[in-house]
């Protein structure tokens, strides 16, 4: 019977992969490659045209419905070259270990990740936010910001571990907190709890919960309030969270969704 339920706790626990890279080598069909590069070059068609420098783009790596969930993953695109090239700043969990590590790739890469979807969901920040933002990703803060101990599910308000969208979100808060100088991942945590930032609550049971940690190295609940955690309740960041934050302190940002038939 316990191996029953072991098993079973596998087969649910292997789609809950979010954002982060593979170790086995990925088997890319032509259709899986024109698909990406198709995306690729319509999301850099649509960041020239937008005229800015710097956007978010996020992308479907699984199916979350089951979290009421779209989007897996975001990173920051930044306008690298005067003829348009666009690269790719994120963060990304080493082959499903408790690492993780700051990439800059282009956006084609960013693209032929294993997807669920090809659509993207673009926020181009306001001319001002866009200003700060691109002062701080070309600065040291983008590892500063960086904590190597990642967590699928990390709390959003503690700095034991850190997922790939709340390193983004903390780099955007030590970008626009305006007179409060944010120099550590502290310091950003707290101006968001300030700023009434608020984490996705994910609902997960107790068996799921012991699934998760004792089958997956990048996940992990010690960082979480005992209560909450009890009640099966996990906050964490999602990319639907930052984009709701960006979208209410940024009256200026513009959002398009692209999405290949």
């Amino acid at each position: 019977m316990i191996r029953i339920i072991l098993i079973a706790l596998a087969a649910l626990l292997a789609s809950t992969a979010w954002a982060g890279r593979p170790c086995e080598e990925l088997k890319l069909t032509p259709e899986n490659m024109r698909k990406a590069l198709t995306l690729a070059e319509r999301t850099r068609n649509t960041l020239e045209e937008s005229g800015g420098k710097v956007a978010l783009v996020a992308r479907v790596g699984k199916d979350l419905s089951r979290y009421k969930l779209r989007y897996s993953h975001l990173g920051y695109a930044l306008r690298d070259h005067p003829q348009g090239r666009w690269l790719v700043l994120h963060q990304l969990n080493q082959c499903g270990t408790a690492d993780s590590g700051i990439f800059m790739e282009g956006l084609g890469n960013f693209f032929l990740d294993d997807m669920f979807a090809y659509e993207t969901a673009i926020l181009v920040p306001g001319e001002e936010t866009q200003q700060r933002l691109v002062s701080v990703l070309k600065s040291a803060k983008s590892s500063q910001f960086h904590e190597v101990r990642y967590n699928m599910l990390a709390y959003a308000y503690s700095p034991r571990y850190q997922n790939s969208n709340q390193w983004a979100l903390e780099l955007f808060a030590a970008a626009t907190g305006g007179d409060v100088a944010i120099q550590t991942r502290e310091s950003a945590q707290a101006w968001l709890k300030a700023a009434r930032y608020n984490p996705t609550t994910i609902q997960l049971d107790a068996l799921t919960r012991l699934g998760a940690r004792m089958f997956r190295a990048n996940v992990a609940f010690d960082d979480h309030p005992l209560d909450r955690r009890m009640a099966g309740q996990i906050d964490t960041v999602t990319v639907e969270s930052v984009y709701r934050f960006i979208e209410q302190r940024d009256p200026q940002h513009r959002k398009i969704h692209l999405q290949l038939d």
